[in-house]
Order: structure tokens, then C-alpha cells, then sequence
């Protein structure tokens, strides 16, 4: 790897390539940017010693299935307690209350000091980010933004911090020749973007990560997962309240499953929060199903050339649904909204790591069904690991479909498309 493509970066032995994409590996041998602190091997020794000697002399396969265990279980008493229309889960949510209102006041000042270390872009950067905690379909969109600039002429890039080994895969076969280069970094990942050729860079999930300037602040609110009012972690899954709205150039009200009134009521909540800033609306569909194991996969597990149907070949198919996504309610509810006999959904945290043990468990349990469905997240990583001789492994492509503001979306990528000749974005710098 040469100077040209890297440029100067820090600790540049921890520096490695990927399928053509620039990680940046994480100490004690763990993947790049995992949350998990796992190496491909078992736990990192750091993780150990917080367990103590009892803890570290356990096999590393029953500890990561703990650590595992753990974290499904964490989420699914966040999202009961984010959600949940109960009195339980609403007492809970109102002891929790102080430490949101201390959670806000440290966002509020850690904005102040981002602002103020703001850092000049290499090249102009659109940002599509949101305010809660996973779930809005991000990916889908950063891809459509970077196919938008690149058939407007532009050679963009597409950055992201990179958490678990799904999201880079993804943008890899929704937007196939363009640069993905993945840094906690932003400001650092986007002079790697330049020195790789591109002249424009969609940052998918940057909209709190305010230190790299940008020229549009794309804001993704999802209508499937709102809950009203809105709270702050931990007693809710936001990460700013909604006068953070303020700062993006635009929303986009992202919709799976929600029906009409739920859309109307958080676009009605958005306008009031943010009246001045220009809003759209996009459906997130299914496009279609694709056989994900298929011969030639290639080193993304998935081939382009792959067995595939149109929605319609779900209809009364016995079918094993898992995913490992923020949002597995709406992925179920568009399934079954086509007409598949769901047999059962076997749910991950979001960017799980399959294992050896969950891709047994998902062999074991479709015997019988017409195979196993999941999304185009979970194939990149199931794929070249299911076996020959199981039921076959299916993905449903998700289509983006504008239902308004189509004017909106085009003039964030006109912004960018003007700011190739400017030295300096200047986008969200008010907060």
C-alpha cells in the first residue's frame, strides 16, 4: 500500500486494505472498528482482565456466546423500555428521566467543543446521519446520494466509520467502483477519499460527529421507530432532542412498515421542531428476493448473478426469518406484508457477527421451510458460510422509492456538486 493512497496517517503499521477498502485496524489484533473487541480468534486480552482470572480461564467459544447473550438481551430491555406502551415500562422510563436530562447537557457541551474544533474538509462532504440509536436506513440512503453524484458527474466517495463487517459490503454492492473508506476519523478518512481520486465524499452516520465540516446535513428520521414524546438516552433511543434538526440542510422521514397516520404524526412533529429546514419522504421497499449462497460470491459473499424473484414468489412460502439489524420489527412486517409463513424470526443485535454455533442454529431450524430469509446485511456475512447441503439462504433487496421531495434530495446533491470548486464547506457550523 503506498504513500499516494494513504497519505499521512497515525500509526500507519495498524493500516491495512480489505476487498479494496482502507480499515483501519484496532489494537490487540481485533477487527477494525469492531464494538465487540473480538479478534478473529476469540476475545481480546484486554477484555479479560475486567473479568478477572475466573472469567479469563473459561473457553473463549463460551464467553463470546455470553458476551453475545448479553447484548441481546441488553437491547431487548432498551428497546421495551423505549417503546413499550405499558405502565412498567413507563415507570421505568420516568426514573430514568434525570440521567437523560444529564445526558443532554453533556451533548450540549460536547457540541460547543466540536464546534469549536471544527476542522476544514479536504473535499466537500454530504452527511447522512440521524438522531437516534440505529435503525433509520441510513446505508440505502448514503448509496442512493453516492449514485445521485456520481451520475451527475462527480467521483464520490463513501465514508463511514465502520462498525461490525456488514456496512462496508453492503455500500460495496450497491455502489460498485466507488471508494469506501472506513475511519472513526472523518476528517482523516475524508483526505484518504481525495487521495484515492474522489473530488466529494457521502458520509453515512456523521451527523453527530460534527468536527468534519460538510456542505449538506442530510437527517434521517425513521416513522417505523418514533416515539412520542421524545426522550433522550437513556430513557429513550435519541441521541439529540429535535431542535438538533435545525442544524441539517434537510430531513428525510425514511418509511418500512408505518402506516399513513404514524408518517403524518412525526412529519407533523418535524415541521414544528424545524419549520425552516425542507423535508422529503422516501418508502424503503422490498425490491425483490435473492438466493445469497450461490456459486462466484466472491470475497462479498453475494453474487450479482444469483438466483433471484420478484416479491411476489414469497406469497405462502414457509420461510425462517433472522436478521442482525436495528430495525428486525419492520423487516418481519414487510415480509409478512408479502404473504410469507413465517415459521420464525430469529433475531441478532445489530451488526452481529455470525458463528459457527448461529449459522448451525439457523440449519437446524429451517429443516422443512422453503429456506432462510434475512436481509442484504446478513447475507454479506452469512453467505459464504452456509452450507451446501442446508435449505437455501435468501436476501430481500430493498428498493428506495421517493414519495416526495424529490426537488430536496436533488438540490443536497447540487450543493455538493457546487462546492467541488470551494476550499471551504461550511454547512452546520451553527448548532
Amino acid at each position: 500500500m503506498d504513500t499516494a493512497q494513504l497519505g499521512c496517517v497515525r500509526n500507519s503499521q495498524a493500516v491495512r486494505t480489505d476487498h479494496g477498502v482502507v480499515r483501519y485496524a484496532s489494537p490487540c489484533g481485533r477487527r477494525a472498528h469492531s464494538r465487540r473487541g473480538r479478534s478473529d480468534s476469540g476475545v481480546c486480552a484486554v477484555h479479560d482482565e475486567g473479568f478477572g482470572a475466573g472469567w479469563a480461564a473459561r473457553p473463549r467459544r463460551w464467553r463470546r456466546w455470553s458476551h453475545r447473550g448479553a447484548r441481546v438481551m441488553l437491547r431487548g430491555v432498551a428497546e421495551w423500555v423505549w417503546y413499550d406502551a405499558g405502565a412498567a415500562a413507563a415507570a421505568i422510563r420516568l426514573g430514568l428521566s434525570p440521567l437523560s436530562t444529564v445526558f443532554g447537557a453533556i451533548v450540549r457541551g460536547r457540541n460547543r467543543r466540536l464546534d469549536a474544533q471544527r476542522a476544514l474538509a479536504a473535499i466537500p462532504a454530504l452527511s447522512v446521519g440521524n438522531l437516534t440509536v440505529g435503525g433509520s436506513g441510513k446505508t440505502p440512503v448514503a448509496s442512493w446520494f453516492a449514485q445521485c453524484l456520481r451520475d451527475l458527474g462527480a467521483h464520490p466517495a463513501l465514508v463511514l466509520r465502520g462498525y461490525g463487517d456488514d456496512e462496508w459490503r453492503v455500500h460495496r454492492l450497491l455502489t460498485p467502483g466507488l471508494p469506501v473508506v472506513l475511519n472513526a476519523d472523518r476528517v482523516a478518512a475524508l483526505g484518504e477519499a481525495s487521495g484515492r481520486g474522489a473530488d466529494c465524499a457521502v458520509l453515512d452516520d456523521a451527523f453527530q460527529h460534527r468536527r468534519a465540516a460538510r456542505v449538506a446535513n442530510v437527517v434521517l428520521v425513521s416513522a417505523d421507530r418514533f416515539p412520542d414524546p421524545v426522550r433522550l438516552l437513556p430513557a429513550g433511543p435519541f441521541r439529540e432532542g429535535l431542535g438538533a434538526l435545525r442544524r441539517a440542510t434537510s430531513v428525510v422521514v425514511t418509511v418500512k412498515a408505518a402506516d399513513r397516520r404514524a408518517v403524518e404524526r412525526v412529519e407533523a412533529c418535524l415541521r414544528e421542531a424545524a419549520p425552516d429546514v425542507p423535508m422529503a419522504r422516501v418508502h424503503l421497499v422490498p425490491g425483490g428476493v435473492r438466493r445469497a449462497a450461490d456459486s462466484g460470491g466472491g470475497p462479498l459473499g453475494v453474487s450479482e448473478n444469483a438466483q433471484a424473484h420478484d416479491t411476489g414468489w414469497l406469497a405462502g412460502r414457509p420461510l425462517l426469518l433472522t436478521s442482525a439489524i436495528a430495525d428486525a420489527e419492520a423487516f418481519e412486517r414487510q415480509v409478512v406484508a408479502q404473504g410469507v409463513r413465517l415459521v420464525r424470526h430469529l433475531r441478532f443485535p445489530d451488526h452481529h457477527d455470525y458463528s459457527d454455533r448461529d449459522v448451525s442454529r439457523l440449519v437446524s431450524e429451517s429443516r422443512n421451510t422453503d429456506g432462510v430469509l434475512c436481509t442484504l446485511k446478513d447475507a454479506v456475512k452469512l453467505a459464504s458460510r452456509w452450507p451446501r447441503e442446508a435449505v437455501p439462504l435468501w436476501y430481500v433487496s430493498q428498493t428506495l422509492v421517493i414519495d416526495r421531495g424529490a426537488e430536496v434530495l436533488q438540490q443536497e446533491c447540487l450543493r455538493v456538486l457546487a462546492a467541488r470548486a470551494v476550499t471551504i464547506p461550511t454547512a452546520g457550523l451553527s448548532g
